[in-house]
């Protein structure tokens, strides 16, 4: 469940060509899904609002945003060791997600030209954005003499197999928590400019407003499919990949507590506020909810994160290996308890929400 902890080199396949980080629950996930049964999908309910989401992609808000400036060219010798090592793995961890989303949506926007022109449009536009995002923030690695090679990324990266539906929840999840992550970040830095180590950051508030698109796109999609929000099971998946989405956001920042400090942020009161946040925003499609102000909810999480860092000591501690599994038992045991305690908390029904959107 841990990711590997921070180490004093970067491990490269070849000079100044970054590693890609080991594959774990944690890391960012590339995907598959099955394309025939996206295709044979019928939008018509809802198309009118997938057209005017389509015309927004058209205008391409952002096609002179991400332009380097005169703040990019100096160095970044002065970032000390632990800051420095903590910023290439947010930028690492931002690429490979934005490059996952990439991948994922050209190779829909493929699939269905000739079968769904409207949906293979947008995610063909939504690509062009991912595109852009994964290649700025490659870009910003090399500012520390560092890159990803995204060919060898992709046919080296394993890629998960989910149904047209989960594809739904979890990007919608994915792009709608990036939008929070990076517009909290944004206002935080406009009013504390001085933590703003590095000139990123600045482009987060136009950035953010693709993520939120690209959310609202798969809001509507998701509406023209009736039968993925309306019953019982629904109900459970959604809870599933909301406890997912945000545990698996939790258990990285307060792993990676140092970059937010260095940034001016405490880790977990600004995850907790990225994922209340979310979660209102998940009322809008979804027809359950996370109860996340009840009394146990970050506390259970606490605990998750814990046992996490613990694992993260074992795993970079010198017990041979076959000693660390019984060490690192009571510790997965524990994180699944506390994860089923919070799925099985009783969540709450978007449908009886005053304003909810629906």
């Amino acid at each position: 469940m841990v990711d590997s902890l921070k180490k004093p080199s970067v491990e490269e396949i070849r000079p100044g060509v970054k590693a890609p980080a080991k594959e774990t629950i944690l890391t960012p996930r590339f995907y598959t899904t099955d394309f025939d049964e996206m295709a044979k999908m019928d939008i018509s309910i809802n198309e009118a609002e997938l057209q005017a989401i389509l015309e927004e992609f058209r205008v391409d808000y952002n096609r002179h945003h991400f332009v380097r400036d005169a703040e990019f060219e100096q160095s970044w010798d002065h970032l000390d060791g632990e800051t420095r090592q903590l910023f290439i793995e947010f930028l690492e961890r931002s690429c490979t997600a934005e490059f996952s989303g990439f991948l994922l949506y050209k190779e829909l926007a493929r699939k269905l030209k000739d079968k769904n022109p409207v949906l293979a449009e947008c995610f063909l536009l939504m690509s062009r954005d991912e595109a852009r995002h994964a290649g700025f923030l490659n870009k910003a690695m090399s500012d520390f003499n560092l890159s990803l090679d995204l060919g060898f990324l992709t046919k080296s990266r394993s890629y998960t197999f989910f149904k047209p539906k989960f594809i739904f929840y979890a990007t919608y999840l994915s792009e709608k928590i990036g939008y929070w992550r990076y517009i909290t970040i944004y206002r935080h830095l406009e009013a504390h400019p001085e933590n703003r180590i590095y000139p990123i950051f600045r482009f987060f508030e136009n950035w953010c407003q693709d993520e939120n698109r690209h959310g609202d796109f798969f809001d509507a999609l998701m509406k023209s499919q009736p039968q993925f929000l309306n019953d019982w099971k629904a109900r459970l998946w959604c809870r599933f990949f909301l406890l997912s989405v945000f545990a698996t956001m939790y258990l990285n920042d307060i792993q990676r507590s140092g970059f937010y400090k260095s940034l001016g942020l405490d880790a977990r009161e600004y995850d907790i506020h990225v994922i209340r946040k979310t979660n209102e925003s998940s009322a809008r499609v979804f027809p359950v909810i996370l109860n996340v102000d009840h009394s146990d909810f970050f506390g259970l999480l606490d605990v998750c994160a814990e046992n996490n860092v613990k694992l993260g000591a074992i795993a970079n501690s010198n017990t041979p290996k076959f000693l660390q599994i019984f060490q690192k038992l009571p510790l997965y045991a524990s994180t699944a308890v506390q994860l089923i305690r919070l799925y099985f908390m009783k969540p709450i029904n978007t449908a009886k929400l005053e304003g909810s959107v629906r």
